[in-house]
């Protein structure tokens, strides 16, 4: 008879894992302490161990992991660095779209603070004039296109178990839309 395994010992990051797989499989509503318990094999009340406040902690965590990006500015100019943070936020909304409804509604806490002061400070130091109206305006682009994608791919629906939200186009209409965002910022007052 094999050695029986010891079970994985209950993590934080264990917890968001389990609960982004419940959001964005079976959509956010069915998101419960108890459903989480069961899914990390697990009492409901061993989760509060990682996240005292409970379901606000965990729901303040899962918008944070999904809008904490983090991009290597060295040797990049601002544009660079303003798409490769609009391209990785993006991704990391499609790649869990169980939690968009988070992310637009929860102010940035902790890594995500990070990630905008850090986004901030660059397009600071690249001479923009108004860097966090930029990065406000480029986080605005990034929510806003992820939204209107998953409504298209029919993801709108928060009881939704579509597992990833994309279209044909996605690709392309961000891009595009990118083009237009940084030329605008490039180009305060017009073109």
């Amino acid at each position: 008879m094999p050695a029986k395994r010891p079970p994985v010992p209950l993590s934080r990051e264990r917890i968001i894992d389990a609960a982004l797989h419940i959001a964005d499989g079976q959509g956010l509503r069915r998101l419960t302490m108890r459903r989480l318990g069961d899914a990390l094999q697990v009492e409901a009340m061993a989760i509060y161990h990682h996240l005292p406040r409970g379901k606000e902690a965990l729901m303040d965590a899962l918008a944070e992991h999904v809008t904490a990006v983090e991009v290597d500015a060295d040797g990049r100019d601002w544009q660079q660095v303003a798409r490769a943070w609009a391209r990785a936020g993006r991704a990391a909304l499609l790649a869990h779209p169980g939690v968009l409804s988070l992310a637009l509604t929860k102010p940035p806490k902790g890594r995500a603070l990070a990630s905008i002061a850090a986004q901030v400070e660059h397009l600071r130091e690249a001479g923009l004039p108004d860097p966090a109206g930029a990065a406000r305006t480029l986080r605005a682009y990034v929510f806003g296109s992820v939204a209107v994608e998953m409504q298209r791919s029919g993801w709108a629906d928060p009881d939704a178990t579509v597992e990833h939200a994309r279209v044909e186009s996605g690709d392309a209409d961000f891009e595009r839309g990118l083009d237009a965002v940084l030329t605008g910022l490039a180009h305060p007052g017009g073109m």
